[in-house]
């Protein structure tokens, strides 16, 4: 007969396990003999030791009585079971391991492929990381607010760094990241700005996506928040007299 230390090293188990498993009742507890100790014959270490080798190999506690007491068929349909549901967790583990990986990449991650395109091009242009940063955001945002405009405005933005106007408007922006907002300037680069929204007929209005994207633009640089609130004002003014007239 074995005592509890005896009967969890023949299994090797600590004696917190099994004791674990008399609580959830995978292994009987016997009754304390006159010495007030409780033994453990041959059948409760063989009980152990397969209910180990059951645990060890990914078998839920839930499943394991069960599976101690089946027939030969029933058994082999349960780790048949088993193997299809360890088959599931393995391609979700994968797919989490892509997606982290993906992470690298970043814009990868959430972005289609013509977009992070078009942000590298943006960088091989000159274009600052931080103006990427905030397109890249933009584009996040355009994709779960409005992922119908997505394919028309890739087409809209490389059509405009294919222009070389759009193209120094977009350096020129870039490179005011860091004036001070009542730099002389600004005043210049507005007004380039707005001929340029005037000639592409381009809606100033901040209707949907548009609003958190002019809100992250003026989040990233003073400088940045100055244009965007004078080129908004500048249209809204545009609109009133369009409605007046």
């Amino acid at each position: 007969m074995l005592t509890i230390s005896q009967l969890a090293a023949t299994a090797g188990v600590t004696v917190r396990t099994v004791r674990h498993y008399h609580h959830v009742g995978l292994l009987p507890e016997p009754e304390r003999d006159a010495s007030g100790y409780r033994r453990y014959g041959a059948q409760a270490a063989v009980d152990l030791i397969r209910i180990r080798t059951l645990a060890d190999a990914g078998v839920p506690l839930a499943r394991i009585d069960a599976m101690l007491h089946a027939q030969p068929a029933e058994f082999a349909a349960a780790v048949t079971d088993l193997d299809a549901a360890l088959q599931r967790k393995i391609d979700q583990l994968t797919a989490y391991r892509r997606r982290i990986a993906e992470l690298a990449g970043g814009e990868r991650l959430v972005l289609p492929p013509e977009v992070v395109a078009l942000l590298d091009r943006m960088r091989g242009l000159g274009i600052g990381e931080l103006r990427v940063r905030v397109e890249r955001d933009a584009w996040i945002l355009m994709q779960a607010l409005e992922p119908h405009a997505v394919p028309q405005r890739i087409r809209e933005k490389n059509a405009g760094f294919d222009d070389p106007e759009t193209t120094r408007l977009y350096l020129a922006c870039d490179r005011s990241v860091d004036w001070d907002p009542h730099d002389p300037r600004l005043d210049r680069l507005i007004d380039e700005l707005d001929t340029w929204e005037i000639a592409h007929e381009r809606d100033g209005s901040r209707a949907g996506y548009r609003k958190l994207v002019s809100s992250r633009i003026s989040d990233a640089s003073p400088a940045w928040q100055r244009i965007v609130d004078a080129l908004a004002h500048r249209a809204e003014r545009r609109r009133t007299a369009g409605h007046d007239s």
